[in-house]
């Protein structure tokens, strides 16, 4: 049987406001939807851009721990699906055995991807470029946030989604990000894990942040392992990394709830 939860997860420098769109069209097939907030980024966004105190020490760990509790205490095993770190997340609480089907949109890199592509480095360079932001939430400015979520659209355009969504990303999130292939990193999973639930990863071909070349370089990690598991790969050509909201958001969340379903159905069956 189908999930009638989807969990979503959002990425960094974002809040799970940048899901309103998702949400609701989700909602309108029947869903019921949860759009938990990383910890302590439940407030306000002017109040989180004011006072980055309750985020600025915020780990991998605690995020992972925070959704796998969520996602344990529903009834069912929910559609997880991710956007960035969020798509990423998504990827390790199936590792974790959870979830009917997961989708991870514009994934961050876990271990065992190689690539670094000049626009991801230049994207997290306002966090990288200081080691001391490891302890502390760093904003984008408006032209940062422009090059890497918004290249697709007007700096006009850019600066609205900026005004709306944009807060303060903790640089220790990013630096666990850059470090995912040293040892000790929780960003990674098992990709000969047999029982995991499918997975789709989704890409958008002129995402700054994660270029397509990053998630077909994930998608080839599964695609050579060990594991039956489904893994699935769609790119969406000439889409930013703000996929979530940008023109054309239906398709894209269409078609990875439609994907959701029909895979979670064929694992069942």
């Amino acid at each position: 049987m189908s999930a009638k939860t989807v969990v979503l997860i959002h990425g960094l420098w974002m809040t799970p406001l940048s899901w309103e769109n998702w949400k609701a069209r989700f909602e309108s097939r029947g869903y019921q939807v949860l759009a938990p907030a990383w910890p302590g980024m439940e407030g306000d966004i002017d109040a989180l851009r004011r006072d980055t105190s309750g985020i600025d020490r915020l780990t991998v760990p605690e995020i992972l721990d925070h959704y796998e509790q969520i996602i344990r205490g529903l009834e069912s095993p929910p559609f997880i699906m991710g956007h960035s770190f969020g798509g990423a997340f998504t990827e390790i609480m199936l590792d974790r055995g959870l979830g009917a089907a997961g989708v991870a949109i514009d994934a961050a890199a876990i271990k065992g991807v190689l690539k670094l592509p000049f626009s991801t480095l230049k994207s997290g360079w306002p966090i990288l470029k200081n080691p001391l932001n490891r302890h502390k939430a760093v904003a984008l400015t408006p032209k940062q946030f422009h090059y890497s979520f918004g290249n697709t659209l007007s700096e006009e355009e850019s600066q609205k989604v900026w005004e709306r969504y944009a807060i303060p990303g903790p640089g220790g999130v990013l630096f666990a990000g850059a470090t995912d292939n040293l040892p000790g990193t929780v960003l990674k999973v098992d990709y000969d894990k047999p029982d995991r639930a499918p997975l789709l990863l989704i890409a958008g071909g002129a995402d700054h942040i994660v270029p397509a070349t990053v998630s077909r370089s994930q998608a080839k990690l599964y695609e050579k392992s060990r594991s039956t598991a489904t893994v699935d790969y769609k790119e969406f050509p000439d889409r930013s990394h703000y996929t979530v909201g940008e023109d054309g958001w239906e398709e894209v969340a269409d078609y990875a709830l439609d994907w959701a379903e029909k895979s979670a159905e064929l694992a069942v069956g």
